[in-house]
């Protein structure tokens, strides 16, 4: 049971393995993200890479306009799906996409100079509008697969490396420093910015401030958020200011529905296997790493209570998590049901070991479920086709 809607995800209208997004959860989110985007005169956009579930577009273009992408499928999505031009970030353009990808495009923001002044004269003949990737050698982020601003990092430009100047045509600078991060951490950041690009603001009509700003987290300070983006804008009247989460949108949203195939046992470890993988399914719970809630459980080993780990279907030795604690024991049949599995998740799925993929469903408002993707040995057999 979910205890927020009060829905029962044992019912025979969710089938297992599925995710299921919750539309009053994601519809949530939206207004607290239109809320900052009103109240602080700013541009929040949706980045594809952490949700791109085109059949809700419609849900979302209720709330926000714009995405952005990185990469030609992710651009085309925007232009084709969502319904309006992208804001491209990639860390390299190639020269069989880069006409595609300005086409769908109104911004263009390039990782270093070099790219820019290859590509320049082809994006601004189709009125695109180009930026430069700063790297202000600042994150807040402590696992080394998600931090951009690492010693030696290959994703922006540094204020050394620019002098002091931009090339002609920049009109914009965009930074990322942040993963699930506070308000907090994007003012410490904002400091080290205006020391270290002060004098380029002036000189350029927008500023993408990046992702990670989870606002839609429990206890995120949305009022300091608001105060600090005004007051950033106070200081730079010139500049449009541009926030792209991906997180913040999905977060809390809806889950990962799973059953118990069997338990195994090995020296006292008990296993619950899963008919989900982590691997195939979860990646972020073995690559970040973290460990998910479940509910009806607890993570952790709790006295008196009955100990398990999570196994999933995989061939992967390590495709498993742990430990959690339940009330009574598990037995084969019993309903796993995992926590804020919506963003960086299908997105990041794969058909290793052709593992059965997921279906992906929604329970609308009126409390329908509706199916939206379900996924066959097709589905696997053209990935090599």
């Amino acid at each position: 049971m979910n205890s927020f809607t009060g829905f029962d995800y044992s019912t025979e209208a969710v089938p297992s393995p599925c995710y299921l997004l919750e539309e009053s959860l994601l519809r949530r989110n939206l207004e607290l993200i239109r809320s900052v985007r009103e109240r602080a005169g700013v541009e929040i956009i949706l980045a594809f890479k952490s949700f791109a579930l085109w059949k809700t577009f419609p849900v979302f273009r209720e709330y926000i306009p714009y995405s952005t992408a990185s990469s030609l499928s992710e651009a085309l999505l925007a232009y084709r799906e969502m319904g309006s031009k992208a804001h491209t970030f990639a860390p390299v353009y190639t020269d069989s996409e880069f006409d595609t990808i300005a086409d769908c495009s109104s911004h263009i923001t390039f990782n270093s100079v070099a790219q820019y002044m290859k590509y320049r004269d082809k994006a601004q003949k189709r009125g695109v509008s180009c930026g430069l990737r700063i790297n202000p050698e600042y994150s807040p982020v402590e696992t080394g697969l998600y931090n951009p601003c690492a010693p030696g990092s290959r994703l922006g430009v540094t204020a050394d490396a620019l002098g002091g100047s931009l090339p002609d045509g920049i009109e914009g600078l965009h930074f990322h420093t942040l993963c699930e991060s506070t308000s907090h951490d994007l003012e410490q950041t904002l400091l080290t910015v205006e020391r270290r690009f002060g004098s380029l603001l002036d000189r350029v009509k927008w500023l993408n401030m990046g992702g990670g700003h989870l606002m839609t987290r429990k206890g995120y300070d949305t009022e300091h958020l608001v105060s600090l983006l005004r007051g950033f804008k106070s200081r730079h009247p010139n500049l449009h200011i541009i926030l792209e989460p991906g997180s913040a949108f999905t977060w809390c949203t809806g889950v990962l529905v799973s059953t118990v195939e069997d338990i195994v046992e090995n020296h006292g470890v008990r296993t619950a296997m899963l008919n989900v993988s982590f691997a195939c399914h979860m990646p972020d719970c073995l690559e970040m790493p973290y460990q998910p809630y479940i509910i009806g459980a607890e993570n952790g080993v709790l006295p008196g209570r009955h100990i398990y780990r999570m196994g999933g279907n995989s061939c992967l030795s390590g495709d498993f998590v742990g430990d959690w604690s339940f009330d009574r024991p598990l037995q084969p049949g019993d309903r796993i049901v995992f926590e804020d599995m919506i963003h960086y998740t299908t997105v990041k799925t794969t058909m290793f070991n052709g593992i059965t993929h997921p279906p992906i469903a929604i329970r609308h408002t009126d409390g329908r479920v509706e199916m939206l993707r379900e996924f066959r040995y097709e589905d696997y057999r053209s990935r090599m086709d």
